[in-house]
């Protein structure tokens, strides 16, 4: 359960920050405004929200 959302979590921050990249809010980077990276970190951050999703439904389920 706490491998799950550390991982989302983890995913979430890198789909952010190729976000940024592909974007070109965030500059300095051979990834910086190539709208690829934009397209393949909302798809991270996607992943990692399902990742947060299914732990929190564990979390959830499992009696203390």
């Amino acid at each position: 359960m706490w491998s799950r959302g550390i991982a989302g979590i983890l995913l979430c921050l890198v789909g952010f920050i190729w976000i940024a990249q592909g974007t070109n809010l965030l500059r300095g980077s051979g990834m910086s405004g190539h709208g690829v990276w934009a397209i393949l970190g909302v798809v991270a951050v996607v992943g990692g929200v399902s990742l947060l999703a299914w732990a929190w439904k564990i979390r959830s389920r499992t009696p203390v």
